[in-house]
């Protein structure tokens, strides 16, 4: 692999793919640059903020409320888990829970604790209740970055 950088005042960043074949690898790098730029609105107090894709730690409803954590701050954000279902497919967003979205990126471990649940860690030492019945969609994420 070659990367080639350079500065181009006045243009947005522009990514160019080249391939000889294509390939899950160069599929897999292309699906993880376009949710690079991935984004969500998070509402604190009167005021809207921008987040990446990769600040988010994770998502979590409340009260029928969607919150979006980031490694030191908490954001309400304006929509519900059926979209943020489908805004995250194929990212490294995964559902944990009914109620949790979590980004894996940011996780460190995972413990069982009971027979039915586990323990998601997260790199900032937030501890994420998984429900076994999302288990496997996670391993599906670790399959998916280790191809």
């Amino acid at each position: 692999m070659k990367i080639i950088t350079r500065k181009v005042d006045n243009q947005p960043l522009t990514i160019i793919v080249e391939y000889p074949k294509m390939d899950k690898e160069y599929e897999r790098i292309i699906e993880k640059i376009k949710h690079m730029d991935v984004h969500f609105i998070g509402k604190m107090e009167d005021k809207s903020t921008r987040i990446d894709i990769s600040d988010v730690y994770y998502f979590e409803t409340v009260e029928r409320k969607v919150f979006l954590y980031t490694r030191k701050d908490v954001f309400r954000f304006d929509g519900n888990m059926a979209d943020l279902d489908e805004m995250t497919i194929n990212t490294e967003l995964v559902r944990v829970s009914r109620t949790c979205i979590m980004n894996t990126e940011h996780l460190k471990e995972i413990r069982q604790i009971k027979s039915s649940h586990l323990e998601a860690i997260m790199d900032n030492d937030e501890i994420i209740i998984v429900s076994r019945k999302y288990l496997k969609d996670i391993k599906n994420v670790f399959r998916r970055s280790s191809v």
